[in-house]
């Protein structure tokens, strides 16, 4: 039975040399063998997962959030890729800003419609069959500034019937622009009406942004040369406010994909600097807070491989088991179960781990926390590996000093009411206020229920981790237990995801205790 380490060790002890060699040769392996996985054959999937947990981090303030990304925005190699990710999502969620900023551009948009018919169509040809104050976009603008500047432009739209129309008679009757030839009628301007492509109805047909949709592409480069070309202060306004607002989960899962591996490892650099260190070590069961001790621990010089493969088997751990599943992954897994018993099944020692975690507390590199990571995801993946009956996860609980009570049986398999153990903390006089008649009426009516009914059902159990009904079974039994306060029910399919958790939390809180045993 594998040992958890949970109680707190004897920190005077002196564990023997060759046993304490002989654990660090064996996480040395599963290192060298999770890189090969992780960094060299699914390094896009790993990137992702730590831009992913990065973006978790909740303790920046507003001021350090927008100075990080503009600081990106101003300096990084990849700026004006970055611009333009940044760009899309205000357009998106912000198109009136962006609009607004166009509106005093409009001239610029002579080269977007000139020659395109598809841009000239959808943009003025939205005329309204009832009144002029019903033309919507470009349609709009066009009606406005003809009326108002007939002397100069009425003879240049062209209409589809056999005669054009007076102002005076399209005036009065507001749907005789839907006879309007409106792409002959737009290349006329584009030509001899330069006035309109400057004229305040043209630019107030911008202002709400939804021309940007018409092709976003195109509005991006145009941004992006006004912000680095031109150094439009507005843009740079616009953009400033926008990071100021944007929650951090949002810019980083969407921003930090157009890094290269070069600037993402700048960008965590900058972000070190602004994280307090106190704040990191308040709750370390939150996720978001793992994240930030490890990049407190980075050092510049750390190469990213080494984030990574940290975040993999800390923060992934059950993604990391799952990848193991896949096909061409065989070899990497027969290596990986196999340094994995050994680890697991090394000679009891409740001061097994003293080594590490004196090591661990007084260097603040990466590299010996990371030991400790691969010992709780070995944990993980010895736990996740084959079927165990409920008498041996109890026995687990209580050879590793784990209370535990039992939590009833799986919602799905198990729709009857509630569980009727002796040790259950459920009033028994629930229960006992059922009526048998009720009960039996509901069993019959679930027993008329054909198979298709539970169809769906079953495929959500058969998806589940080990993908087969062996585990179905294992998953019947749920418990509550003391590692997190009695306020979860686990079943088996979490385990040991949570358990292996549960030990890195333990163990890191004696790494980063400042008691002096720990320290000498």
């Amino acid at each position: 039975m594998v040992y958890l380490y949970l109680s707190e060790p004897d920190w005077s002890s002196n564990e023997d040399s060759d046993s304490v060699k002989q654990r660090i040769s064996l996480l040395n392996d599963l290192d060298s063998v999770l890189r090969l996985l992780i960094v060299t054959q699914s390094r896009s999937e790993a990137r992702l997962w730590l831009c992913k947990d990065v973006s978790m981090i909740n303790t920046l303030s507003q001021r350090h959030k927008r100075e990080l990304f503009m600081n990106l925005l101003r300096t990084s190699s990849q700026k004006k890729s970055l611009a333009g990710q940044l760009l899309q999502m205000v357009f998106e969620k912000q198109p009136k800003k962006a609009g607004s900023i166009l509106a005093k551009k409009s001239y610029m948009l002579e080269d977007f419609f000139r020659g395109n018919s598809r841009r000239i169509l959808h943009w003025f040809s939205n005329f309204s069959g009832t009144s002029d104050t019903d033309h919507k976009m470009g349609a709009k603008a066009l009606s406005q500034f003809a009326f108002v500047n007939r002397d100069i432009c009425w003879e240049e739209l062209e209409w589809k019937g056999k005669h054009g129309q007076s102002p005076a008679m399209v005036a009065t009757k507001p749907r005789y622009f839907l006879d309007l030839d409106v792409e002959q009628t737009l290349e006329n301007f584009l030509e001899n009406v330069p006035e309109f492509w400057s004229s305040h109805e043209f630019a107030d047909s911008l202002r709400d942004g939804d021309i940007l949709f018409l092709d976003t592409k195109f509005f991006i480069n145009m941004f992006v040369r006004l912000m680095y070309k031109e150094d439009m202060e507005e843009i740079w306004e616009v953009v400033n406010e926008f990071l100021t607002d944007q929650p951090f989960s949002s810019l980083c899962c969407h921003l930090l994909i157009t890094l290269n591996e070069r600037e993402l490892l700048h960008f965590l650099d900058m972000l070190k600097k602004f994280l307090d260190p106190n704040t990191a070590l308040k709750d370390l069961r939150d996720a978001s807070h793992y994240m930030e001790v490890i990049l407190l621990r980075h050092n510049g010089s750390d190469s990213i491989d080494e984030l990574l493969l940290l975040n993999a088997v800390i923060n992934r751990g059950r993604q990391l088991v799952q990848l193991l599943l896949e096909d061409e992954h065989k070899e990497e897994k027969s290596r990986i179960k196999d340094i994995v018993q050994k680890i697991c099944t090394l000679p009891e020692n409740p001061n097994g781990l003293v080594p590490l975690i004196k090591e661990c507390s007084k260097n603040k590199n990466m590299n010996l926390i990371k030991l400790l990571g691969l010992q709780s995801w070995a944990l993980h993946y010895f736990l996740s590996d084959g079927y165990r009956p409920p008498e041996a996860w109890e026995t687990l609980f209580e050879k590793n000093g784990v209370n535990f009570r039992q939590s009833g049986k799986h919602d799905l398999l198990h729709q009857n009411g509630l569980r009727n153990d002796s040790d259950s903390d459920t009033d028994g006089s629930l229960s006992s206020r059922s009526k048998p008649k009720k009960k039996g009426k509901h069993k019959k009516k679930r027993r008329r229920r054909s198979s298709r009914d539970y169809s769906y059902d079953d495929d959500l159990l058969d998806m589940d981790f080990s993908y087969n009904r062996t585990d179905i079974q294992s998953k019947a039994s749920y418990w509550l237990l003391s590692t997190d306060g009695y306020s979860t029910s686990w079943s088996s399919v979490d385990l040991p995801e949570h358990l292996s958790r549960h030990c890195f939390y333990t163990w890191m809180k004696w790494v980063l205790s400042t008691r002096e045993d720990i320290a000498r």
